[in-house]
C-alpha cells in the first residue's frame, strides 16, 4: 500500500451512471498535510485506459493524422471535426496490441514495430484514464487498407499524410486542438525530426 492510499478513506460510492461508460459519485475523507481530515467530494469518470500513436516517416518528415466527428468538442464551441492521432480504448488488451489494431482500423496502415515513448492521465480531475503513448515508422508498402474506422461505432474517419511541419503550423494556428496529438507533435519535433539548428 502506498502512502498516499494512508491518506484516503472512502466513505460512500455511488454509480450515477453505466451507459457510455462509467460515471461515479464517490464520498471520501484526505488527510491533509497538517495531519486533519477533510471530507470531500468528487465524480470519476471510468472509461478505462487508452493507447494512442503517431505515424511518421523520416526520411520524407511526413506524419499521418485523422479527423473526425466529436461531439463534446462540437457542444463546447469547436466545429467538432478534430485532428488526431490514432488512439482508441485498450478493452483487455495490451497497449502494444490494441494500438496496432487500432491505427489499422482508423489509417489503413499496418505497423510493426511501435515504441512507447512515455504515458500520462490525460484529465485527472474527472477521468480515471491513462493514455499510453506510441510512434512507429511507415512506408508506403504499410498501406493494406483505406482505413476510415469502424462504421458500426460510429467512425467516419478521414486520414491525413502531412508534412511534419504543417503539422505544427497547425498546432500554432489552432487547427489541431487535441491534447494528445500536441504531445506526440511536440516529441516528435524534439526526438524524431531534429533538424540543424536544434543539434543532434
Amino acid at each position: 500500500m502506498s502512502e498516499t492510499a494512508e491518506r484516503v478513506r472512502v466513505i460512500e460510492s455511488r454509480v450515477l451512471s453505466d451507459d457510455w461508460y462509467l460515471l461515479k459519485k464517490t464520498v471520501f475523507e484526505f488527510r491533509r498535510a497538517d495531519g486533519s481530515w477533510q471530507r470531500q467530494r468528487r465524480e470519476t469518470y471510468d472509461r478505462g485506459n487508452g493507447a494512442t500513436l503517431l505515424l511518421y516517416q523520416p526520411d520524407s518528415r511526413r506524419v499521418v493524422l485523422t479527423r473526425q466527428f466529436r461531439f463534446p468538442a462540437f457542444v463546447n464551441g469547436h466545429d467538432g471535426m478534430m485532428v488526431e492521432t490514432p488512439a482508441g480504448l485498450l478493452d483487455q488488451a495490451t497497449p502494444e496490441q490494441r494500438i496496432r489494431a487500432e491505427v489499422e482500423e482508423e489509417t489503413g496502415y499496418r505497423v510493426g514495430e511501435v515504441r512507447k515513448v512515455f504515458e500520462a492521465f490525460m484529465s485527472p480531475g474527472s477521468v480515471t484514464e491513462k493514455l499510453f503513448f506510441f510512434v512507429a515508422e511507415y512506408d508506403a508498402a504499410s498501406k493494406v487498407s483505406t482505413g476510415g474506422g469502424i462504421e458500426a461505432e460510429g467512425e467516419d474517419i478521414e486520414v491525413l499524410e502531412l508534412p511534419f511541419d504543417e503539422a505544427l503550423a497547425m498546432v500554432r494556428r489552432g487547427d489541431i486542438v487535441d491534447g494528445k496529438t500536441i504531445m506526440l507533435l511536440q516529441y516528435a519535433a524534439m526526438h524524431l525530426f531534429i533538424t540543424a539548428e536544434h543539434g543532434a
